[in-house]
């Protein structure tokens, strides 16, 4: 099972990214998915999540009407696209496959991109 991140970087404030993840080795259509964010010192938190379909989508407060959650389940592909970035947006973005498989909780993370938002 992989989970991996790309697309993060430096950007200035006010300016955009598109953070993807390609998963492999498990039935990505089956999971819900979801981006974290942890920046030095605080917890990770949650920013968005889809639902396996992509039928619905959640949001953190603070990311609504700024940050895009998507998926194509067709390229086993995640994107979180990032617009009107803050240097408190600056953070390790994770991706997150999570799913009830047979009763059991199938938990799976990546290892994270990082996002600087700075001047």
């Amino acid at each position: 099972v992989q989970l991996v991140e790309s697309g993060g970087g430096l950007v200035q404030p006010g300016g955009s990214l598109r953070l993807s993840c390609a998963a492999s080795g498990f039935t990505f259509s089956r999971y819900d998915m979801s981006w974290y964010r942890q920046a030095p010192g605080k917890e990770r938190q949650l920013v968005a999540s889809i639902t396996n379909t992509g039928g619905s989508t959640n949001y953190a407060d603070s990311m609504k009407g700024r940050f895009t959650i998507s998926r194509d389940n067709a390229k086993n592909l995640v994107y979180l696209k990032m617009n009107s970035l803050r240097p408190e947006d600056t953070a390790v973005y994770y991706c997150n496959a999570r799913a009830w498989i047979w009763g059991r909780l199938s938990d799976y993370w990546g290892q994270g991109t990082q996002v600087t938002v700075s001047s």
